[in-house]
């Protein structure tokens, strides 16, 4: 068995926790490598560990069982793009503030060596296809396991948004943006916009509002099978960004159409502790 380590050195210090795991794992009979889940930046003056030698993730993926990253779901969400090409199955420590996609917690490494026995299942989540269109061609798509989130940036004034399900009008408004969410995303941006919690294995489409000027704008859960459209009214003078899974953003221009529908592809996250995602809420949240 393989397993990909991947700290976001950042959150991991030093690679600590990397490298307990790298312990653990070993002692197992687990075969590790150590790789970064995005290229450090040219000035940072962050100290890596010279003894723990690095590897290529593009690489390492190809061979691997399991990934393992160690971070916040910001480190999750990127790692997982990263895995669901090849199908691996993604494990989250949590080294984070929330970690709703997290399976341990940093004081729960030891659990770690059910891996080498296969004493773990693997959850399937639905992902979003997303995409824009602009003048009928398509100027970008990415795949999103949490939200695409379609807001005003920093300006000050509204932004006047059409909704659509299926092309059937669900809600026309002004205000600061529009959340689509997948049920894995339902405890995110969504949860902090009104949005409903729901279960993370479920399939449904969760439309949120962002601060709507109008009390008709109101969340909606959508079949996974309808196509979810957003676009800034015609007409409207601002233009909005579209950020997937928290990512950099895409400037949208009055008109264009943000269509997100349900991916083929599908994210794998591990899960070895047993505990329930009604458990989780009550430890992230606190009684709901």
């Amino acid at each position: 068995m393989k397993v990909v380590l991947c700290p976001n050195p950042y959150r991991d210090r030093g690679l600590k926790a990397a490298q307990s795991a790298k312990k653990i794992l070993e002692g197992s009979g687990v075969d590790t490598v150590v790789c970064l889940p995005f290229e450090l930046e040219e000035n940072s003056r962050l100290e890596l560990p010279a003894h723990v030698p690095l590897k290529k993730m593009a690489q390492e993926l190809k061979g691997a069982d399991v990934l393992v990253c160690f971070g916040g779901d910001g480190t999750i969400l990127h790692a997982a793009r990263d895995a669901v090409p090849y199908q691996i199955p993604v494990l989250g420590v949590n080294l984070g503030s929330v970690g709703f996609m997290a399976e341990l917690e940093h004081g729960e490494l030891s659990l770690l060596s059910r891996l080498a026995g296969g004493k773990f299942d693997v959850e399937r989540r639905m992902m979003l296809d997303v995409s824009v269109r602009r003048e009928g061609r398509r100027v970008f798509r990415e795949d999103a396991l949490n939200d695409a989130v379609i807001t005003k940036g920093s300006v000050a004034r509204v932004l006047d948004l059409d909704v659509t399900g299926d092309r059937v009008t669900i809600s026309s408004f002004s205000g600061d943006g529009v959340v689509v969410a997948t049920p894995t995303g339902s405890t995110a941006y969504s949860l902090a916009a009104g949005g409903p919690i729901v279960e993370p294995t479920a399939e449904n489409v969760i439309v949120s509002p962002i601060c709507a000027h109008s009390i008709h704008a109101k969340p909606f859960v959508l079949d996974s099978g309808r196509v979810v459209g957003v676009r800034v009214t015609p007409g409207c003078r601002k233009t909005g960004w579209l950020s997937v899974d928290g990512g950099k953003a895409f400037r949208i221009q009055p008109g264009d159409w943000v269509e997100c529908r349900r991916s083929q592809q599908v994210t794998r996250l591990v899960r070895l502790t047993g505990r329930s995602f009604y458990e989780r809420i009550h430890l992230k949240l606190g009684r709901v």
